[in-house]
């Protein structure tokens, strides 16, 4: 389904998740900020083809959006898509994890929000010459930048058995792991790993058809979890967000809100280990008086995970899998105090 910007002229084909419910958690922080008798500024981390920031940008004529991402060619689609805004909108051409020196160089001190749509955006998927797709005839790209780094094919040819069975075990929870691995490396030998559906063929012969228990649900394509291995290794993805959420957590003002999206497991996992750090005592139990610095500094805007609804998932399929998580920064960060 193609979004049309209000504008009126071009059509975009890309549907923001949980569009509305972002939008009212940011403004939450924009509103803070803005109180305060501050500029408020949103970064958006994982800008795409800008579906989110050009919203948040359309209900809050007093922010300034910060836009990033490590795709050039999603990044000049946003542009193209925020031009309207004028100066309000800043693309920037980084990855997620370099937001301080991003936000140092633009001489920005606080953020009123921070966004993560994490994961492979509409345009990657839709792109086949990307190769993030399992689905059709691609080259083994999947770099989000591609000006830089390893292609999934040069690590198909030329990982060891035992990294590339780490690789799909820990990052596609792949139970046939060791055997794709074993596979991958004695096929090579005979012709090298080049195009998508090479590889997505392979699989579909060697992961065997689950069992049938009562109603068959839907089974998904036995590529799904060794191509998002892949993506996750090409891009170092768990490695930036690990450094870029506690990065915009701490470029927080107070007040400021960090909503992040994420559509898999592992994603979820990290995402939810890094916030907890901030939402709860770090104290052991039996303390009696809890000291500042080990004390919570954010608080929950989102109780739990919030996911789409029926009818969004109907509407947007890409979104069946989100689980939307917020924090609202309530105090400085105390990590590094000392009591």
């Amino acid at each position: 389904m193609a979004e049309q910007p209000q504008d009126g002229t071009r059509a975009f084909p890309h549907t923001p998740v949980l569009l509305e419910r972002v939008v009212a958690l940011l403004g939450r922080g924009i509103d803070a900020v803005a109180a305060a008798g501050h500029t408020p500024v949103v970064a958006d981390l994982t800008l795409g083809m800008g579906g989110h920031s050009e919203a948040v940008l359309a209900a809050n004529p007093q922010v300034r959006v910060i836009g990033i991402d490590r795709d050039q060619q999603a990044l000049a689609v946003a542009t193209e898509r925020l031009a309207r805004f004028g100066e309000r909108f800043t693309p920037v051409h980084a990855r997620a994890d370099e937001l301080p020196r991003a936000l140092d160089e633009l001489g920005v001190r606080s953020l009123a929000g921070a966004l993560f749509d994490l994961g492979v955006s509409s345009l990657q998927l839709d792109e086949d010459e990307r190769g993030f797709s399992y689905s059709r005839p691609a080259p083994l790209d999947m770099r989000m930048d591609q000006s830089r780094g390893t292609t999934a094919a040069q690590i198909l040819n030329t990982y060891s058995e035992d990294a590339l069975a780490r690789i799909i075990a820990d990052y596609g929870e792949e139970r046939y792991a060791r055997k794709i691995a074993r596979i991958i490396v004695a096929d090579r030998a005979e012709r090298p790993w080049e195009t998508s559906d090479q590889l997505a063929g392979m699989l579909s012969r060697v992961i065997p058809e689950p069992p049938a228990r009562g109603r068959q649900r839907a089974r998904s394509h036995p590529a799904k979890r060794t191509f998002q291995a892949l993506r996750i290794e090409v891009n170092g993805e768990l490695d930036s967000l690990a450094a870029a959420l506690p990065a915009a957590l701490d470029a927080l003002a107070i007040g400021g809100v960090a909503v992040i999206e994420s559509y898999q497991s592992l994603e979820d996992t990290a995402v939810k280990r890094i916030l907890r750090a901030g939402t709860e005592t770090q104290a052991p139990p039996d303390l009696p008086v809890v000291p500042a610095h080990l004390r919570p500094w954010l608080a929950e805007a989102v109780r739990g995970a919030q996911k789409a609804s029926a009818a969004e998932v109907e509407a947007n399929p890409r979104a069946a899998s989100v689980r939307l998580r917020a924090v609202v920064k309530t105090a400085p960060n105390p990590r590094e105090e000392t009591p």
